[in-house]
């Protein structure tokens, strides 16, 4: 299978199935996940919001998403994709719908913030298709997996404004969301009849240990601490947002208890890491077999920082930057910005492809490049545009941020397989901290500003990657009887 071609039209092929099977789920995930965003102009409206409190919905939308992806990775490496997203998707349908009752603005706050949690569904389905998918072919089912699935935020652009002005009235907007409402809850009981967790005869390898990651040194280990504290400081900084100096959603006590918290759940994260990592700091006695380097996944997290981070921020805004830029009104103005997110059926395929051919470290080195300069662009858009060639400025910026989101990916499932979800869980995390830091720098600058930020940060992603080594060689795996077997990843 390794030389074979992939098919995505041979739904005889059961690779191909679950595939399509799991970009469904996470496309479904995705609508519902940022169905505010094409309303944005509509729900304004109707709760009288001012423009802090609309962005501060921005902000908590993505908040949550940080740490449920890495929880929802260790889940999915201990239960398995069938039970870890047939179960997100019943738990989406009902958050979406209390979003869609919520009568005030603390209500809408609180709704949105737990609707963070859908956005760990893209984990889920990593491991899913890492698990069907040989690591010649697996760039690219990846890409397309996230590409589909990440189209999502263009289809509820594309059609929820319509929906809305469809059933009329003051609560159109209501019904359209409890649409894709049912529609997940209902995908979430199809998902856990008809997927499987791996293909017939192949074992599920799962972590020796749960709780954190396992690492191979003891500079590793202090490694993956630091790289855990810019988690924790982009919720600090969301309860900084919120707090009575800013927005005013919570008491100044509130927001000390939430930095206590967040210290405490840092601790015990730490404490976790270290019991799982105990052995290894004592002995210092790691097989060969299996060792991996940390370096390599902290490159994947700071490239997803930069690039799923920007897009989940662009995303958001992009709809009213049309409507306000070019005096469109929010049907016109979702479909158009829809054209950003669009390009993910292309791009994200395209780049996971580009890395399986061309090698993973000088293609993501192109991709940040590409990225700079598609922000640098968009940056220059205003009123006196013509809207054809703003919508193709997006369209091509978004080609190099989504194809660089599929070149991350396409090496995720390469690093090591049997942690696959909690490598995936800490490069999601990665990039809703970005989506967190843009959307908090967006708050305070004008929209210009704010996209040669994000070409600015591409340095960040540029300089990670010239580190990063390619994939060689086999890695092993153990065997549920103990033995060993060696798994090609290149």
């Amino acid at each position: 299978m390794n030389n074979e071609k992939l098919n995505v039209l041979n739904l005889k092929n059961p690779s191909i199935r679950t595939l399509h099977i799991s970009w469904v789920a996470f496309f479904i995930s995705f609508v519902v996940w940022f169905n505010h965003a094409p309303l944005g102009a509509v729900i304004s409206e109707a709760f009288n919001l001012t423009k802090p409190q609309w962005k501060a919905l921005l902000i908590l939308n993505v908040a949550l998403t940080i740490p449920s992806r890495v929880i929802v990775g260790m889940l999915v490496d201990k239960l398995g994709p069938r039970k870890t997203f047939s179960t997100l998707l019943l738990v989406s349908g009902i958050l979406c719908a209390l979003f869609a009752s919520a009568q005030t603005y603390e209500q809408l706050a609180i709704a949105r913030f737990a609707m963070g949690f859908v956005g760990a569904g893209f984990v889920i389905g990593i491991r899913m298709v890492g698990e069907w998918f040989p690591a010649r072919q697996v760039g690219l089912a990846e890409g397309i997996y996230g590409g589909w699935g990440n189209f999502g935020s263009a289809a509820a652009a594309m059609t929820l404004p319509i929906l809305a002005t469809l059933f009329g009235g003051e609560n159109g907007w209501r019904y359209s969301l409890y649409c894709t409402a049912v529609i997940a809850f209902a995908y979430g009981i199809f998902f856990y009849i008809v997927a499987r967790d791996t293909p017939k005869g192949s074992t599920y390898f799962k972590p020796k240990k749960n709780g954190g990651m396992e690492v191979s040194t003891r500079r590793d280990f202090y490694f993956l601490i630091v790289m855990t504290i810019p988690m924790y400081a982009a919720l600090a900084v969301l309860a900084w947002k919120l707090s009575p100096s800013n927005i005013n959603l919570l008491s100044q006590s509130a927001v000390y208890l939430i930095y206590a918290g967040l210290v405490g759940l840092f601790a015990f994260q730490v404490s976790q890491i270290y019991r799982v990592n105990k052995t290894m700091l004592k002995e210092g006695d790691v097989p060969e077999m299996f060792r991996y380097k940390f370096k390599q996944v902290a490159i994947l997290d700071l490239n997803y920082f930069v690039t799923f981070g920007s897009e989940l921020a662009v995303v958001s805004m992009l709809p009213f930057f049309f409507m306000e830029t070019f005096n469109l009104s929010p049907v016109t103005a979702g479909l158009l910005a829809s054209g950003f997110a669009f390009m993910n059926l292309i791009a994200r395929p395209a780049g996971g492809l580009i890395s399986d051919k061309f090698g993973r470290r000088k293609s993501m080195m192109i991709f940040m490049v590409g990225l700079a300069l598609g922000y640098t662009l968009m940056s220059q858009i205003d009123g006196t545009w013509a809207i054809p060639l703003a919508v193709l400025a997006t369209m091509c910026c978004s080609f190099f941020v989504q194809s660089g989101e599929g070149a991350v990916f396409a090496m995720v499932p390469l690093v090591q397989r049997r942690m696959t979800g909690q490598i995936a869980g800490m490069a999601g995390a990665y990039g809703n901290v970005g989506a967190v830091v843009f959307l908090t720098i967006f708050s305070f600058v004008d929209a210009s500003t704010f996209f040669m930020v994000i070409a600015a940060s591409s340095s960040i992603g540029f300089i990670a990657t010239y580190f990063l080594e390619e994939p060689a060689g086999h890695t092993a795996e153990v065997m549920p009887d103990g033995s060993v077997e060696l798994i090609e990843v290149a």
